[in-house]
């Protein structure tokens, strides 16, 4: 059993878990947008412990998925809370124009959502948009191809 302690370092790992992977869970990291983007780099558990990512290519991190340590030891991804825009209207023209700027977005029903950026919330609401502030984990629309972000490309 691992107690994972403030300043604990567990090791490295180069494996990540898929949600279901059946494996104890014994601490959570929670990272927003960006930081689940990642190849290498060192991370904090909640509880203080510290771990170090190698990954053979850069991943982006889905909620429920881990990491899977020496020993069996297994720590959880989560999704930060953090400054996003909820946007409605004309959603098919707002979309539009937030692509044509490659800016991440989360489509829903009713709604589009994008991390909160005050140069985009004024050109939504000179479209027309009704912007509502909030706090929330943010899940853009990965890419076309099937991958959870576009990690670019060429016109």
């Amino acid at each position: 059993m691992y107690v994972l302690a403030d300043g604990d370092l567990l090791g490295t790992t180069n494996v990540v878990l898929k949600p279901g992977h059946g494996r104890k869970v014994v601490g959570r990291v929670v990272l927003d947008y960006e930081g689940r983007c990642l190849r290498r780099k060192r991370l904090t558990t909640e509880g203080g412990a510290h771990f170090m990512v190698d990954l053979p290519q850069t991943v982006s991190l889905a909620p429920g998925e881990a990491f899977g340590l020496g020993g069996g030891a297994v720590i959880e991804v989560v999704e930060a809370h953090e400054p996003v825009l909820r946007i409605a209207g004309d959603l098919p023209r707002l979309a539009w124009h937030i692509g044509n700027r490659h800016c991440p977005c989360e489509l829903g029903g009713d709604r589009l959502v994008i991390r909160a950026d005050p140069v985009l919330e004024a050109m939504l609401v000179q479209l027309g948009a009704e912007i509502t502030r909030a706090f929330a984990p943010f899940r853009p629309e990965g890419g076309a191809y099937g991958h959870g972000r576009t990690f670019g490309h060429t016109h």
